[in-house]
């Protein structure tokens, strides 16, 4: 038995702009971890040997890059999801259950 029967007048939409957004998810996940880990690796780099004023300058800007990769990861995380649910939308109809009224005008199969 087949759990979910599709809709016999049921037609799917052309893939639109949720094709492209979830094509550039991945780059968009890349880049926005690269470049601020880029950045704080740069600013270690440059403080090496350097004083210890410089060294907390390094750490915050460690901690201000992890929360801007964390705040990337979530709006990229959130993109896709949205991005999956206009796909889901966009697809065949089905029925999972039909449950038919015993007062219907509709007669019984």
């Amino acid at each position: 038995m087949k759990l979910l029967h599709p809709l016999s007048e049921s037609r799917t939409e052309p893939p639109g702009m949720e094709r492209r957004v979830l094509r550039a998810l991945p780059a968009m996940l890349a880049l926005g971890t690269l470049l601020p880990a880029l950045y704080v690796f740069g600013l270690y780099l440059l403080a090496l040997g350097g004083a210890d004023e410089l060294m907390r300058k390094v750490e915050m800007a460690r901690y201000v890059a992890t929360g801007a990769i964390l705040l990337n990861l979530m709006v990229v995380l959130q993109a896709a999801l949205l991005a999956g649910i206009v796909v889901l939308m966009k697809g065949h109809a089905y029925v999972a259950d039909a449950y038919l009224l015993p007062d219907s005008a509709r007669p019984v199969a």
